[in-house]
């Protein structure tokens, strides 16, 4: 098994962007979903999926902490007004 665009994407997930996690996340749910894959390839594919979901998870934890954090700062500003 290898990993989808293992040439364009860094291999590494803790490196990949929020846009190539989810990718890469896509392509394991469709070759899951196919079902072609032996047992041990899907459960390491599977794995795979698990880490790439987190990825994006903690990407978007990071944007919504940057959403919030930058409302707070504007918002006494706007209110003042």
């Amino acid at each position: 098994m290898s990993p989808a665009n293992a040439t364009t994407a860094p291999s590494n997930i803790a490196d990949l962007s929020y846009e190539q996690a989810r990718e890469q996340l896509m392509n394991v749910v469709n070759q899951l979903e196919a079902g072609s894959s032996s047992l041990e390839d899907s459960l390491a594919l599977w794995e795979r999926g698990e880490a790439l979901a987190k990825r994006c998870e903690e990407w978007l934890e990071g944007a919504k902490a940057r959403l919030d954090a930058a409302r707070a700062t504007s918002a006494p500003a706007g209110t003042e007004q």
